[in-house]
């Protein structure tokens, strides 16, 4: 694998002060995706706002064939590594209520994670990268993706030969993201190596009884009792068959029975979402689960079909990788604003995916609003949520920054 430690062939501050130069036209791009927010993995209206922005630069475009993403290529003056820069675009199905004066037009959308600001900080980074060309040794690959909340853009992208050695940008040698956390301070950069965000899987389970007059529960087998004891057995399981060093969530987040209040229902429904950070545990668990839920229906003279359904699996940044983005960053931001995480979270990334198969790291920018404490910020996901845009030239220039190094 090519040597991840090099110089980066730019000053620092030379990158970090064009960043800034180029910050209104970044805000600008920003905030017109941020009025126009898509779902999934048909954005059409992004992409071809996307497209536009990058219109003048001498990129070379390749288009997805099944879902809206843009994959941009740059060659570089001198042969090299291929090193890929991922930014996703998709929103997410909420009501914005930030109160910013470049709002969401679309009822019932909102950029609520900040992929907005993703897609505005490559495209600069590829502006900054094209007017650098003659310093670039090796090819960037940029890596516009939608339908990251949950949709696995990336993994379509992967099957659509991105990561091929045939495929748009040929087999990259690093792959890295950034992704921006109204928690976190502004400008701060947060990293770990080995994992850094958790396996996400989708638990439901239909619980069969027999319904009857709320009465004359005897008449009848009731499952919402079966359910109720479900949801007490699968929090006891995890606590007893899961190592406490390896991080696991279950939460059972919908618990739906019934029409009315004299009615014994024929079913009940659960719904929730398992996080893991290891694959060992993650099948484990879920096999358990399988366990757990069918041995308590049966105590109750029921039936339980349970269905997980495999999400994204656990975002795992290589070492030497994470050494490189810790590196590019405190030359660009001071040593100060670099922090390596304690621990991982238990949110989940489709950029898993890359990291599969290429050497790479995913990196948090914290974004945190002005005049609002970290800690009291709404966070992603959040309808509230706010993110402060002078972050966006460390963004720009770390993306910059890793292509050249």
């Amino acid at each position: 694998m090519p040597d991840l430690q090099r110089a980066l062939p730019s000053s620092p501050a030379a990158l970090l002060g064009a960043a800034r130069a180029l910050q209104p036209r970044t805000v600008a791009f920003r905030r017109a995706l941020h009025r126009h927010p898509e779902l999934g993995l048909r954005l059409p209206h992004t992409r071809d706002l996307l497209i536009a922005e990058l219109a003048d630069l001498p990129l070379t475009l390749h288009r997805g064939r099944d879902l809206t993403s843009v994959v941009a290529v740059l060659d570089g003056a001198r042969r090299g590594r291929t090193t890929l820069l991922r930014a996703d675009m998709d929103a997410l199905p909420v009501q914005e209520g930030a109160g910013v004066a470049f709002a969401s037009e679309v009822p019932g959308r909102m950029h609520a994670c900040g992929h907005d600001l993703h897609v505005a900080m490559l495209a600069g980074a590829a502006r900054l990268l094209c007017e650098r060309r003659e310093e670039i040794s090796g090819r960037v690959v940029l890596m516009f993706q939608p339908g990251e909340e949950g949709f696995h853009g990336a993994r379509h992208m992967i099957d659509e030969g991105l990561l091929a050695r045939h495929g748009p940008g040929g087999r990259p040698d690093a792959a890295f993201a950034l992704h921006v956390s109204a928690t976190m301070p502004t400008g701060e950069l947060h990293l770990r190596p080995g994992p850094i965000m958790a396996a996400a899987d989708v638990l439901r389970v239909t619980v069969t009884g027999r319904g009857g007059h709320a009465s004359a529960p005897h008449h009848a087998v009731d499952p919402v009792p079966a359910a109720a004891a479900m949801v007490g057995a699968l929090q006891t399981m995890i606590t007893r068959k899961v190592d406490a060093h390896d991080p696991t969530v279950l939460t059972v987040s919908r618990i739906t029975a019934g029409t009315t209040d004299n009615v014994i229902p024929e079913t009940a429904e659960l719904e929730g979402t398992l996080r893991t950070m290891s694959e060992p545990v993650r099948r484990a668990v879920c096999r358990e689960i399988e366990r757990v839920c069918t041995h308590t229906a049966l105590a109750h003279d029921c039936t339980a079909q349970v269905a997980i359904e495999p999400g994204y699996p656990v975002t795992v940044n290589d070492p030497a990788a994470t050494a490189r983005l810790a590196d590019t960053g405190r030359r660009l931001l001071g040593d100060t604003r670099v922090h390596t995480m304690p621990t991982p979270i238990m949110g989940a990334e489709d950029f898993a995916y890359v990291l599969q198969k290429v050497p790479g790291a995913l990196a948090f920018l914290g974004a945190c609003p002005p005049g609002t404490a970290p800690h009291e910020a709404a966070p992603n996901h959040s309808a509230r949520v706010r993110f402060d845009e002078s972050a966006m030239p460390a963004g720009v220039a770390l993306y910059a920054a890793l292509a050249m190094g």
